[in-house]
């Protein structure tokens, strides 16, 4: 172990200042390799204590003189240690702040820090909203302890959160198993995102899968609009968060992922302002009406993740399965079951095919 190392666990471990006044004179250091090639003549190292927790180290040398670190430059370097731990135990703690408030979230209230936060602030803007939810998670929980469900739960997230991150979204909150993400800037971002979540998605799969470990299945959905964004609670406990009808339709185009069994939806608000919607394979799957609302949104399924066969098919079938869809809602049931028989013909593991054709025979 070198020389400064054993210097900083001796103070560690004592708490206690560490004066070198004269290295050249001192037997257990002085042969030290690292001191030996850097020669100080005196050393000082101090612990940085907070209300009596050790949180770090100030070590320090001189290269000019022995006997350099007098009775009041000690003072003032005990001074700046004081200092240092408030400033570290600060950092420690705005950094645990930023883990369930996010910096986006304060900056988009306009605030400088999360201290300046209060009870009713709130902006309105243009986000897109992105939630998603993993398949049959009460059957798969079911068959775990309570701990082996929490180990799980922040396993699966710890691949998800990064790659939302990663273009520009940030976490609104976790529901359970579920993640609701806010994306301000970019659509195509948020798109790619989800995508991204996907493609990870299926690596995961391959470490559960090595584990003798079922694959998981997820469903997204992503829609854009206007929505607030603010504090809501009580003077005792508030929370950040998103309120609005665009958050409430993203929850229930999610939700409309399992219907069609499908991986990602968005709706046609976020599909009009993509850059370039032909840069993504995607295809109409529905037209639905909000809550309290006379307009009907239309759903796209983006299917650029999915694997690569079935992937293929949609493309190819992309016209006739959208046909069949729209003499589905022209109510010529018989017609439009023609047409999804074909999809399937093509490739029996589509499910939204699938499930048009079960809607359809029910109706004949």
């Amino acid at each position: 172990m070198c020389g400064r190392l054993r210097c900083i666990n001796k103070v560690k471990r004592s708490q206690q200042n560490l004066l070198v006044n004269n290295l050249e004179q001192d037997k257990t250091l002085i042969t030290d390799d690292y001191l030996s090639q850097h020669q100080p003549k005196s050393l000082f190292c101090t612990p940085i204590l907070k209300q009596g927790k050790f949180i770090g180290i100030l070590y320090l040398e001189n290269n000019l003189a022995a006997e350099a670190f007098t009775r009041e430059r000690i003072v003032l370097l005990q001074t700046l240690a004081t200092q240092a731990a408030i400033s570290l135990e600060n950092a420690r703690l705005y950094d645990a702040c930023k883990r369930f408030v996010p910096d986006q979230f304060i900056s988009f209230l306009d605030k400088n820090s999360i201290v300046d936060v209060k009870l009713g602030d709130q902006v309105e803007r243009e986000m897109t909203v992105l939630f998603s939810d993993i398949r049959d998670f009460t059957t798969i929980s079911e068959k775990m302890t309570p701990a082996e469900n929490f180990a799980f739960i922040n396993e699966y997230l710890g691949y998800m959160e990064p790659l939302i991150q990663k273009h520009g979204g940030f976490i609104d909150k976790y529901i359970g198993d579920a993640i609701m993400a806010l994306f301000a800037n970019s659509v195509d971002e948020a798109v790619k995102g989800a995508l991204a979540m996907l493609e990870e998605l299926k690596k995961y799969n391959s470490y559960r899968q090595e584990k003798d470990l079922a694959p998981l299945r997820i469903g997204i959905g992503l829609h854009t609009g206007r929505l607030m964004l603010g504090t809501v609670g009580g003077m005792g406990r508030m929370d950040g968060t998103a309120i609005g009808d665009s958050v409430n339709l993203s929850s229930r185009v999610e939700g409309l992922t399992k219907n069609y069994g499908v991986s990602l939806l968005i709706t046609d608000q976020t599909w009009i302002r993509l850059n370039n919607p032909l840069e993504y394979d995607f295809r109409f799957i529905e037209q639905v009406k909000a809550k309290g609302k006379t307009k009907s949104v239309a759903l796209f399924e983006v299917f650029s993740a999915d694997p690569p066969e079935l992937k293929e098919a949609k493309i190819v079938t992309k016209e006739k399965f959208e046909k069949a869809v729209l003499l589905y809602y022209q109510r010529s049931f018989l017609e439009a079951a023609h047409l999804f028989k074909e999809c399937l013909e093509y490739h029996s593991g589509d499910r939204a095919a699938r499930s048009y054709l079960e809607r359809c025979n029910r109706h004949n």
